[in-house]
């Protein structure tokens, strides 16, 4: 079977959370408000193995096995648009945009033959995906690949050191393996958003008070966005408290 399917730039798809490789959180950390979302995903999960892979292995304090995905992420309530959308509601970062975008509707966290159901059209779409679109999947596998290749390469290559991180904030972070399990335990599952700053602190060769200082900026923006907006306390507070942590990151 076929899939058809042809990107409009259109902005539609870029609201909430994005996944991004650490490479593009640290290009574009003048521009999204980040966070590092952690993701239980439980063994009967056809994506456990690829995010074991891609993340780390753990077991909750019952001795219950789950995959975890740590991944670099655009922080951005729902209700609020992209901050790379222009008046024209189109993206303009397009020719730079980050490799989330780039390879979307496909997803490098799923096995290339479990992309199909991430290609039916969705209310709201603006992509074509007519018969005049482009084929982009075919026999449970990409055709045009270069995109999707290109972000399983950097989440590859990034691997190890968010493993060395994840491995080191669940041993020396209180509560950590707990709030994993509730996230796990949830019906549809669930996340923990954590600061951006824990995994910064844990980087090489990165100029972190630059960084810091670019994040410190966006944070700010994003907390003045969402501070009368009683539905989005709890990103008012992780703005914040995060913004706390870059400016102590400017001092070094």
């Amino acid at each position: 079977m076929e899939f058809h399917f042809l990107c409009t730039a259109c902005g539609k798809c870029c609201f909430g959370w994005l996944p991004l490789t650490l490479k593009d959180a640290l290009t574009h950390a003048g521009r999204f408000p980040l966070a590092v979302i952690w993701t239980p995903v439980k063994p009967a999960s056809k994506a456990y193995d690829i995010t074991a892979k891609l993340g780390l292995a753990t077991r909750t304090l019952n001795k219950k096995r789950l995959a975890v995905r740590i991944a670099p992420t655009a922080y951005i309530p729902p209700s609020l648009p992209c901050p790379a959308l222009n008046a024209d509601n189109l993206c303009e970062i397009h020719s730079d945009k980050p490799s989330r975008c780039r390879t979307m509707p496909f997803s490098p966290y799923r096995e290339e033959s479990d992309q199909r159901e991430l290609l039916v059209p969705r209310p709201g779409w603006a992509c074509a995906t007519s018969p005049e679109a482009p084929v982009v999947y075919r026999d449970k596998t990409p055709v045009d690949r270069d995109d999707f290749d290109r972000e399983c390469r950097d989440l590859i290559a990034q691997a190890p050191i968010l493993r060395t991180y994840g491995e080191w904030l669940l041993a020396t972070v209180p509560g950590m393996i707990e709030n994993l399990g509730r996230a796990a335990a949830k019906p549809r599952g669930g996340h923990m958003a954590v600061s951006f700053a824990s995994l910064l602190r844990r980087l090489g060769d990165v100029d972190k008070p630059a960084i810091a200082e670019a994040q410190l900026a966006v944070l700010g923006e994003f907390a003045s966005k969402v501070a009368d907006q009683p539905a989005l306390a709890e990103y008012s507070r992780n703005y914040s408290a995060w913004a706390w942590e870059m400016e102590r990151l400017t001092r070094r």
